[in-house]
């Protein structure tokens, strides 16, 4: 069964997704393929005052896609976009308790869906965001 291969914590995120869904007063939308698998995602953010005050996401993907997406979701919550832009793939790896090496790409998902909504929300909105640090 996959479960045998995924820690708690990531069957947790797959079985129960936070921040899953379409925030309707959205002001950031990012998306990400990974043609590896065929995974895409969506990320929408509200951003008040230079911070993600909420982020959502859909995701259509493997149990891996699903629980990197609500981790990244997770991670990025509350920050400011500076602090937002600085959650790796291995960020999101390390809070899931680790993944199977053929499923490690997946966290590249959520983390260009958050950037690519960060760059989306900055265009919109006129707003210098430091991307090196």
């Amino acid at each position: 069964m996959f479960d045998e291969q995924y820690s708690d914590i990531v069957m947790n995120h797959f079985m129960c997704p936070r921040n899953m869904g379409v925030i309707n007063n959205s002001n950031g939308e990012g998306t990400n393929g990974d043609p590896k698998c065929g995974d895409y995602l969506n990320i929408y953010i509200r951003v008040e005052n230079n911070v993600i005050e909420d982020i959502s996401f859909l995701v259509y993907g493997c149990p891996a896609s699903v629980a990197t997406s609500s981790m990244t979701t997770e991670l990025a919550k509350k920050k400011t976009l500076e602090e937002a832009l600085k959650i790796t793939e291995d960020n999101v790896i390390d809070a899931l308790g680790g993944l199977p090496e053929n499923k490690k790409h997946c966290s590249n998902l959520g983390v260009t869906a958050l950037r690519n909504a960060i760059n989306n929300y900055c265009k919109d909105n006129v707003k210098e965001v430091d991307h090196n640090n």
